[in-house]
């Protein structure tokens, strides 16, 4: 019989962060979250994201043995001013036991009975910036920090449950020297000529700082046309400017910007950290800080994280500038791949954009959904 046991305490929190450590010790391509970061990601006293959402967290237990986990999560700005009546569930880990998944899951459905809501999807996280999807294809290639990783039989614990497919989502990754410059090199030029615009490029984080906020707005304003979108507040914004911008290469971020230095377009790269992730062992100290300094200086693939256009100047051939100056900074870098976070399955103009560079689709990955 499975024990389904709510989070109480640090203790259970920790071993809520931890159970995956033990279900993935021995895969090459798992990369563990750092613990001290993620406990925080669920402290209702840190994480801003939590004045418009709420969390139960869950532990099964099966003999006695911890056999699975799972977060259950409303996110209030989706059922409130979106009218979506959906439940929220994600962390969801488990054993290759269909009790044990079952447990989790009809926990998760009664609290979305409780506050009577109409369906339930996952895995996702609180917003649109956390990570998405089980994994369905790619078991064999190394994971991400954006991105969760899986047992390949989780897909059919989702179905034997009754869930159903509600959104796919693609990873894509290409050489970075198979972008050819002449695709966008005088094009850039054309643009900039045609629109009064300009790139920007940064040296140093502070100069970034100022410019965080509007990132964030023009964000907002880039998505909200997809489904399932959930803006990012003012609050989240300084949390993220806090505990992110700082950390990114500042000559990964582009911005683009017109002849009133309003911005038209932004996008962030990362270096990978996932090999500096597996030398840490969820730990910063006393050796894991010096991995991820090392990757964020040395590392030769890169992780397209975030790319934003104003509306107004979509589908104008923007990105044309923001490749030529990904373009110089990667060969002075000597970048060998660039991995692109999920992006819906629905969402073509993002394929269109990246046509050129010869993608190889190496992951999918999937929400399933499952009404109350």
């Amino acid at each position: 019989m499975v024990h389904i046991k709510k989070v109480g305490s640090k203790g259970d929190l920790k071993k809520f962060v931890k159970f995956p450590f033990a279900l993935y010790k021995d895969s090459p391509y798992w990369v563990p979250p750092i613990i001290k970061d993620e406990m925080e990601s669920f402290d209702e006293t840190k994480n801003p994201v939590f004045k418009n959402a709420e969390a139960q967290f869950f532990l099964a237990y099966k003999d006695g043995k911890l056999v699975g986990r799972v977060a259950a999560i409303i996110n209030w700005l989706e059922v409130k001013e979106q009218d979506l009546k959906k439940m929220r569930f994600g962390w969801l880990d488990f054993v290759d036991d269909l009790e044990v998944s079952k447990a989790l899951l009809d926990k998760v459905a009664e609290i979305g009975q409780e506050h009577q809501l109409e369906y339930m999807e996952g895995p996702v996280g609180f917003s649109n910036l956390d990570k998405v999807g089980v994994l369905i294809e790619g078991f064999d290639h190394i994971g991400t920090m954006i991105t969760w990783y899986n047992h390949a039989y989780y897909k059919s614990h989702y179905e034997h449950h009754g869930f159903v497919k509600e959104k796919e989502y693609l990873e894509n990754k290409f050489l970075a020297a198979k972008a050819d410059p002449k695709l966008f090199y005088k094009a850039n030029l054309l643009i900039k000529k045609r629109y009064g615009l300009r790139e920007m490029n940064f040296e140093k984080s502070k100069d970034i700082m100022p410019w965080v906020d509007k990132m964030f707005d023009l964000f907002n304003n880039s998505y909200s046309r997809l489904s399932s979108f959930v803006k990012i507040t003012d609050v989240q914004k300084a949390y993220f400017k806090k505990k992110y911008i700082s950390f990114i290469n500042p000559e990964y971020i582009k911005f683009v910007v017109d002849e009133q230095d309003d911005l038209v377009a932004f996008a962030i790269v990362m270096p990978s950290f996932s090999k500096a992730l597996q030398k840490a062992r969820g730990h910063l100290f006393p050796t894991g800080i010096f991995h991820l300094l090392k990757a964020r200086k040395e590392s030769k693939d890169v992780i397209f994280y975030l790319i934003g256009i104003r509306p107004d100047f979509q589908n104008k051939g923007v990105t044309a500038i923001i490749f030529n100056e990904y373009h110089k900074t990667f060969s002075q870098k000597g970048i060998v791949n660039c991995i692109r976070t999920p992006e819906l399955e629905e969402n073509v103009a993002i394929r269109q954009m990246w046509k050129h560079f010869d993608p190889v689709t190496h992951k999918r990955r999937r929400t399933y959904r499952k009404d109350l």
